[in-house]
């Protein structure tokens, strides 16, 4: 039986690009890095989250399993002030789109460096 999710993979061309991204403009932490032959680095919100995200090389990962789907996964991310953090984000250099009234609330989606594109609505789960 399943109990959470515990990491999200996000396959990526330069990994010490993308951690200052995360870190430097979104704010993220650090969780954990390891380099066993395989470099991953392991980054959340806060020490505290408990789903985090772990940084892949998206090459190394092609080369050991070609058969693997490296697209970026669809992301939701919660916030509790929206219009904070859009502004924020857009100080930055960020690329965030307009913020949207959807269904289920408030939302705009952001991009890293690398295009990956990702999601923020307000409100948690």
């Amino acid at each position: 039986m399943f109990t959470q999710l515990g990491q999200v993979m996000l396959y990526v061309d330069n990994q010490d690009e993308s951690v200052r991204f995360w870190t430097e403009k979104l704010g993220f932490v650090v969780v954990d890095e390891a380099n066993d032959g395989m470099r991953w680095i392991e980054i959340a919100p806060s020490k505290e989250a408990e789903t985090t995200i772990v940084l892949h090389d998206k090459k190394k990962v092609a080369e050991m399993s070609p058969e693997l789907n490296l697209d970026t996964p669809s992301l939701m991310f919660f916030t509790e002030d929206l219009n904070q953090l859009h502004e924020e984000l857009k100080s930055k250099n960020v690329k965030v789109g307009k913020i949207v009234q959807m269904p289920i609330g408030k939302v705009f989606n952001f991009s890293d460096d690398e295009e990956h594109y990702f999601a923020v609505m307000e409100g948690s789960k």
